[in-house]
């Protein structure tokens, strides 16, 4: 039997705070992620480089965010969403089993947010595992069109008895977009204690793991002090058993 854990954690940029208070977080959230024990890390706001944060944390990581955040023994996968004016931004996969391939989509529904689909085939004990890392929009309708998007390319792009994990920040404020997940084959735990945000006083849950062809076991969300520092949101760990 192969229990996997998979975790999500939106790492808002590795930095807390703004203007002059701000402070830079990645460090923290580098041996949080440890910390976490997951063999799937799918991560959001994960940036690539930003050229003004650069020159202001004289501590910034001269790697791009994923590499170094990746523990030892990890690959890391990443895929630019945003493209801004001092750098670029997006989602990442840390993960501890074999990259087969990886890919890409556009899922920006309108011109002032960039979204985007980050698509990983990993080698799990002789199967191939689909691991998909999400960001979704800030507006509803904009989710459920995302959601729809979504469904085709899993249609397009993965063979139907794949098993296929789907993970991240879907902005989804009170599990309202769980019919239209169930309608395109996935299943999520429905955990009324799973609130991720905002991360001090969690008072509901953004952060989503979301599986097909995989058995749930159980939902964990680490707590305390510390993890309400480094990011707004807080990490979801789901297990599952393959």
């Amino acid at each position: 039997m192969t229990v996997l854990r998979v975790a999500t954690y939106n790492i808002h940029k590795g930095v807390q705070g703004i203007g002059p208070v701000r402070r830079l977080e990645i460090h923290n959230i580098g041996h949080a992620v440890e910390q976490l024990d997951a063999d799937l890390v799918c991560l959001q706001e994960v940036r690539k480089l930003h050229r003004r944060e650069e020159r202001y944390f004289t501590r910034w990581p001269e790697l791009p965010q994923a590499e170094f955040l990746a523990p030892e023994g990890y690959a890391a996968v990443y895929q630019t969403n945003a493209t801004t004016r001092h750098g670029e931004h997006g989602n990442a996969l840390l993960t501890r089993w074999p990259v087969v391939t990886h890919g890409h989509e556009d899922m920006s529904d309108h011109r002032f947010e960039q979204r985007g689909l980050l698509h990983v085939q990993v080698r799990i004990e002789r199967r191939d595992v689909h691991v998909i890392v999400l960001h979704l929009g800030l507006i509803a309708a904009s989710r459920l069109r995302q959601v729809e998007q979504l469904g085709r390319y899993i249609a397009r792009e993965i063979p139907s008895r794949a098993p296929v994990l789907v993970a991240g920040d879907l902005n989804d404020w009170g599990g309202k977009l769980r019919p239209a997940m169930n309608a395109v084959g996935l299943r999520d735990f429905i955990e009324p204690k799973a609130a991720t945000y905002p991360s001090r006083l969690p008072l509901t849950q953004l952060d989503y793991v979301y599986a097909r062809g995989m058995k749930p076991l159980g939902v964990e969300i680490p707590r305390g002090r510390v993890w309400g520092q480094m990011s707004d949101h807080l990490p979801l760990i789901a297990s599952f058993r393959l």
